[in-house]
C-alpha cells in the first residue's frame, strides 16, 4: 500500500526498518552516513534507496513524500557512559536536522529513538526543547522509556522512544508482555557454532566472537547472565559484549573488581556477532558485512531490536488505521 511508505533517517543497520517492514510499512528512502554500515544495509534492503550523504547537506525536497519518518539520531552525546555533552555536541545537534526534515515533509507520524541518558536531569532543558520543537511544527508528541525485555526481546535494554502524530491523536505505547524470552530460548542452539575471530577468514554467517583482552572497567562488574535470564544490554562496542552463559557468574573480589572462576576460565568468552544479532532479534538470514569484527558489534549494538520496533510499528499502524489513514487515503485517491 503506497500510503504506508516510510523514510528512514540515521538508519544504521536497519533494525527499525525491519520491524516496520514486518508491520507492513515499506521503507522507500534511507539515510546513513557511516560507510562501515553501507554494505550491510544495501545487502539486506536491496530495494531501498540509500542516501550516503551527511544529513546536514540533504535538502528536504530531495526526500520523497511518505506517511512516516523513523530514525535514531546519534546518541553518543546523550549516553550516561559517553561524553555527556548532549545538545552541545555536534552529534546531539543532528536531532534538529531530523526535526527540520519532519517540519518540511509533514508526515502523518514520526518516531525517534535514543538512549535513556537523554532523560537525565542534566539533559532536561535540551530534551524539553526538542519536544517543544516537535510540538511547534504541529505534532502531538508522546515519549516513554521502554525496556525491550517486555516486547519479546531477550535483553534488558532501556531506550527512549518519541512518537508524534499530526493533529490531536493521543498515541499510547504498546502494552507490556511479561512472558520474558530467555537466553536459552534464543541462542542455545548456537553454542557449538561460535568460533574465535580471524580477520583473514571472516565467517559469512557471523558466528565469530572478539577475543581481545578484558579491561579493568569490564572486570569491575559481573558480565555473565544465566541461561534462564535475559541478556545484559548489547552495546555498540565488541570489547564490552556480555559473556556467554556457559560460564559461571564472575567472582566478587572487592568493590569494582571481579574475576573469572580459575577452574572454568576457558568457558569465558564474549557473545559472537550472530548471538548478539539473535538477542537483538535479527533473523538469521540478515547478514552483517564487515572487514573488522568490531564494526559488526557496533552495527548490532546501535540497532533498535527488531521485535521492539515491530511492536511499536504495529501500534502506530493501529492508530493510523483507526484515525488519520482512512481520511488521508480518501484525499490521495
Amino acid at each position: 500500500m503506497k500510503s504506508l511508505n516510510v523514510v528512514s533517517l540515521f538508519s544504521g543497520a536497519g533494525g527499525l526498518d525491519l520491524g516496520f517492514k514486518k508491520a507492513s510499512f515499506h521503507t522507500i528512502y534511507a539515510n546513513e552516513y557511516d560507510k562501515t554500515i553501507w554494505a550491510t544495509f544495501e545487502h539486506n534492503f536491496p530495494n531501498v534507496k540509500l542516501d550516503k550523504r551527511d544529513i546536514r547537506k540533504i535538502e528536504s525536497i530531495e526526500i520523497p513524500d511518505c506517511v512516516g519518518i523513523i530514525g535514531g539520531p546519534p546518541c553518543q552525546s546523550w549516553s550516561e557512559a559517553g561524553s555527556l555533552r548532549g545538545i552541545n555536541d555536534p552529534r546531539g545537534q543532528l536531532f534538529f536536522d531530523y526535526i527540520r526534515i519532519i517540519k518540511d515533509k509533514k508526515p502523518l507520524f514520526f518516531l525517534a529513538e535514543n538512549v535513556s541518558g537523554i532523560l537525565h536531569d542534566r539533559n532536561k532543558k535540551a530534551f524539553q526543547s526538542i519536544i517543544k520543537n516537535f510540538e511547534e511544527i504541529g505534532y502531538n508528541v508522546q515519549y516513554r522509556l521502554l525496556n525491550a525485555k517486555y516486547y519479546n526481546v531477550p535483553q534488558d535494554r532501556k531506550r527512549v522512544f518519541i512518537v508524534g502524530f499530526l493533529n490531536d491523536i493521543n498515541f499510547e505505547f504498546p502494552t507490556l508482555d511479561n512472558k520474558f524470552k530467555t537466553l536459552k530460548d534464543t541462542i542455545f542452539d548456537l553454542k557449538d557454532n561460535a568460533k574465535s575471530y580471524n580477520a583473514k577468514e571472516l565467517d559469512k554467517f557471523n558466528h565469530e566472537y572478539y577475543t581481545g583482552g578484558f579491561s579493568t572497567i569490564f572486570m569491575s562488574r559481573n558480565r555473565v547472565r544465566s541461561w534462564h535470564e535475559q541478556s545484559f544490554t548489547i552495546q555498540a562496542g565488541g570489547r564490552h559484549a556480555p559473556l556467554h552463559p556457559q560460564a559461571p557468574t564472575m567472582e566478587f573480589i572487592e568493590q569494582n573488581k571481579r574475576a573469572f572462576n580459575r577452574e572454568k576460565e576457558h568457558l569465558y568468552r564474549r557473545f559472537s556477532v550472530r548471538e548478539c544479532a539473535r538477542i537483538q532479534t535479527f533473523p538469521d538470514d540478515f547478514q552483517f558485512i564487515y572487514n573488522n569484527i568490531l564494526d559488526g558489534y557496533k552495527m548490532i549494538g546501535n540497532a533498535v531490536p527488531v521485535n521492539l520496533a515491530y511492536a511499536i510499528a504495529t501500534q502506530i499502524l493501529k492508530y493510523l488505521s483507526l484515525t488519520i489513514l482512512p481520511f488521508y487515503m480518501r484525499l490521495t485517491i
